[in-house]
């Protein structure tokens, strides 16, 4: 089953579901969080509460991905209780480009190379128990969370505006603090990979950018290899498209260890609380070369998910040279 959610004309939030080609209005009121955390909090399963609730009328999603009314799978109605969050170095083929980006002399080997190594060894432990942590970031709160097929912004201190085509798990935290998937879904981990390259200390610097992730959840697992395009689109044009792969056959870490490892802290166990998580690429535009340009759009697709996710770039403007930002001291 695939949900997601949109703007109705008087506000208020509508649930969807589809499963072949017909989508159809969920007969409710609440919004996916809303049913998320009724069903975390009382033990039922979220396809088959949504199958208990009814279906209403046929809606035409496509219309409204173009029209910009769907919103992220998952809101929390305070953005700073919402958490944006990924790991990299988890795909298979995913070390190659960062281990460029760090370069060191021929004989010894980047921080990067070894991260991904300890990850092809530990990260997927037989015993079921946790492995080899990843590489872990921070992207946001809620305020970083953009609507499929809103513009992904790139600030003006920003030196790149690259796609990352990944896919996110999405969490709610229950009454008693247990995280619980409510499904997976299509991001692009907007980053600045030209800020990177500089020193790969400016990573946490390099992904305190937007995100978008939608706009249909995959509810139920995920399959064992998935298989998908990612595109950017320049007026007419295509200048880059390229296959993705994702799912665990193709990840050097299982996805339980890099859930344990992102939710064994406490402070991200708080009741209540969502959490967007991305699992990682080895595709990037970037490693050919490219340079996004304002009005580019981003293309994501894989059939497991449905629509693709598409989103424009936004070159925000710089300030004017008088303008700087000020603390003031009280």
């Amino acid at each position: 089953m695939l949900l997601s959610q949109f703007r109705r004309d008087d506000g208020r939030i509508q649930v969807v579901a589809r499963e072949g080609t017909e989508a159809y209005e969920v007969a409710t009121d609440a919004s996916l969080y809303d049913l998320a955390m009724h069903c975390a909090n009382n033990g039922l399963v979220l396809k088959d509460h949504v199958i208990d609730l009814g279906l209403n009328s046929a809606v035409d999603l496509a219309a409204l991905c173009d029209e910009g009314r769907v919103l992220p799978p998952v809101l929390h109605p305070d953005h700073a209780h919402l958490h944006v969050t990924g790991t990299g170095l988890t795909h298979l083929g995913s070390a190659a480009t960062r281990a460029e980006m760090h370069s060191r002399p021929a004989q010894n080997e980047t921080d990067s190379m070894r991260m991904f190594r300890m990850g092809v060894e530990g990260g997927k432990p037989a015993n079921g128990g946790p492995g080899v942590q990843p590489e872990w970031f921070y992207k946001g709160n809620g305020h970083s969370l953009i609507s499929p097929s809103a513009p992904l912004v790139r600030p003006p201190f920003a030196d790149d505006a690259g796609e990352e085509p990944e896919i996110a798990g999405i969490y709610v935290i229950d009454s008693k603090g247990n995280p619980c998937r409510v499904g997976f879904a299509l991001a692009n981990e907007f980053s600045d990979h030209v800020m990177e390259r500089k020193n790969y200390l400016y990573l946490a610097h390099s992904k305190l950018r937007q995100a978008s992730v939608g706009p249909e959840l995959l509810v139920g697992p995920l399959p064992a290899s998935v298989e998908g395009v990612s595109r950017i689109r320049r007026g007419q044009q295509v200048i880059f498209e390229k296959p993705f792969l994702s799912g665990e056959a193709n990840m050097s870490h299982s996805i339980a260890n890099l859930e344990h490892h992102h939710f064994k802290y406490e402070i991200f166990r708080q009741p209540g609380d969502v959490h967007v998580h991305m699992f990682g690429t080895a595709t990037l535009s970037y490693a050919d070369g490219i340079a996004p340009q304002d009005g580019d759009l981003f293309e994501i697709e894989a059939p497991v998910f449905g629509y693709p996710l598409r989103n424009s770039l936004k070159v925000e403007a710089a300030a004017p040279a008088t303008e700087r930002c000020e603390v003031h001291v009280l």
